[in-house]
């Protein structure tokens, strides 16, 4: 959608990432898989290379949400997420691009976390953390109290003559929703490019704000494929919700009439595990076939469990060996190194 276009490039937004991201092919793990006669290709969309503080996906949001920030006078990033956040981790990296101060508010089930992984990051570009409880269920990756504990930290903030600005746990909100918008755009022209018409795109999906953005995308620009988003936390019902509203409000944004509903949206709950930020079996053998057969790397929390997906429906035969199918990389590596006891027996 030509308007559509035109639009995005109007809104404004920092330059954060490395744009735009290599579609690289998985030889490797098709071959690993049974190579043409029972798997299809399979495209890697690397969006771990996007460069920002270790890269991923978060880039892309955190361009239009910084600018938004910048736009409203902010001082000071607020956000939330779990002790190893992918997000809080390069929200915290954006922030300081951006001149801005960062206060991250983390859930955990430790009172003194290792400093290792995505949180000794956080600390390294010196944000203010506030550690908070997580909740008794482990397929739940918001704390109970999160949004009260956000309020007290921001009426602090201000108190002290700060003007933050708030960035919802995994930049999901509608703004944050316009870079996998831009992101579609970036991978329906690479693919055009390529002449190559995908029928799939497996994506890991947690907050909900890349589904947002990725469901907006796919009904603005009209790609071959078809969105299968995988679950990493439960919490099912509630984040349809948010998603579709996301959604709609990024549309709304762009100036098109797009309304996408809850029931519209279609997340694989079946590979969530024991719960959030817990790896899984088959999420740890994706890890390790991914690196010794492509050189590329997955995390425990969110990546390899959407490849644990593929590759499930690859051996069971539900996908064409023809087909061309796409794989969002959308990073998280550090996380890796908060979880070398469970990679442990598998090295």
């Amino acid at each position: 959608m030509s308007n559509a276009r035109a639009i995005i490039e109007s809104i404004p937004r920092v330059s954060l990432a490395t744009l735009p991201t290599p579609l690289t092919e998985a030889v490797g793990l098709r071959a690993a898989l049974g190579g043409r006669s029972r798997c299809p290709r399979i495209l890697l969309k690397r969006d771990d290379l996007t460069g920002l503080a270790l890269g991923g996906n978060k880039a892309r949001k955190l361009e239009f949400l910084i600018a938004d920030a910048q736009r409203l006078g902010a001082t000071t990033i607020v956000t939330t997420g779990a002790v190893q956040s992918n997000h809080a981790r390069m929200t915290a990296a954006a922030a300081r691009v951006a001149g801005l101060e960062v206060t991250l508010v983390l859930t955990t089930r430790e009172p003194d976390p290792p400093r290792q992984g995505n949180y000794l990051l956080d600390h390294l570009f010196g944000a203010r953390v506030h550690l908070i409880p997580a909740g008794p269920d482990p397929r739940i990756a918001v704390a109970p109290d999160e949004e009260a504990r956000v309020c007290e930290v921001v009426d602090e903030l201000r108190a002290r003559g700060e003007r933050p600005y708030v960035i919802p746990v995994g930049g999901s909100s509608g703004v944050g929703a316009l870079g996998y918008v831009f992101g579609t755009r970036e991978l329906v022209e690479q693919l055009t490019a390529m002449s190559v018409s995908p029928s799939r795109v497996y994506y890991a999906s947690g907050s909900r704000g890349t589904q947002a953005g990725l469901e907006l995308g796919w009904r603005l620009f009209s790609p071959s494929y078809r969105l299968h988003g995988i679950a990493v936390s439960g919490g099912e019902e509630e984040k349809r919700i948010r998603a579709a509203r996301i959604a709609t409000e990024a549309a709304s944004l762009l100036g098109v009439d797009v309304t996408i509903a809850p029931d519209d949206l279609v997340t694989n709950q079946e590979f969530i595990g024991e719960g959030y930020g817990i790896p899984t079996p088959g999420g740890l053998e994706a890890i390790t076939l991914v690196a010794e057969r492509d050189g590329v790397l997955l995390d425990p929390t969110y990546t390899s469990k959407a490849m644990a997906a593929l590759i499930a429906d690859v051996r069971a035969r539900t996908i064409d060996p023809g087909e061309t199918i796409i794989f969002l990389h959308t990073g998280g590596a550090p996380a890796l190194f908060a979880h070398a006891e469970a990679l442990g027996g598998r090295l």
